[in-house]
């Protein structure tokens, strides 16, 4: 007889914008079993939140208040290696995507073109586990 057991799934939100922040929560808040176990607007509270809760993955916005993601993702993925990071960015260039990926990031999405995609990568990783 096989048993199901859900696996939570604890995601950080790292954006700027209280909007899209809001927005990213109630998408991936009406998956099942995510949860949503903190968010942060500036590269401080976003290293200094994901080092404490450790969740299994952060969205993370390139451009923050007071600094970028992708100093998040050099203090971050060093220390913290199995966080799987999620960059959503209006920013898709090509050298972006090249710096996020050698820093530490899994995807790299569109946030105009792959805003939905974003419940997509979390619903599957959270089947992996």
């Amino acid at each position: 007889m096989a048993t199901t057991h859900t696996h939570r799934t604890n995601v950080f939100l790292v954006e700027d914008s209280a909007p899209i922040r809001a927005r990213l929560a109630e998408m991936l808040g009406n998956v099942e079993g995510v949860s949503i176990v903190g968010e942060a607007e500036t590269p401080a509270s976003a290293i200094e939140g994901i080092l404490r809760t450790r969740p299994d993955s952060v969205v993370l916005d390139i451009r923050l208040t007071g600094g970028s993601g992708i100093e998040v993702l050099r203090k971050v993925c060093p220390v913290a290696p199995n966080i799987i990071f999620i960059m959503l960015t209006n920013h898709p260039d090509p050298q972006y995507r090249k710096i996020c990926m050698e820093s530490g990031a899994s995807y790299f999405l569109d946030k105009s073109a792959e805003f939905e995609k974003v419940k997509e990568v979390i619903t599957a990783l959270g089947a992996v586990h």
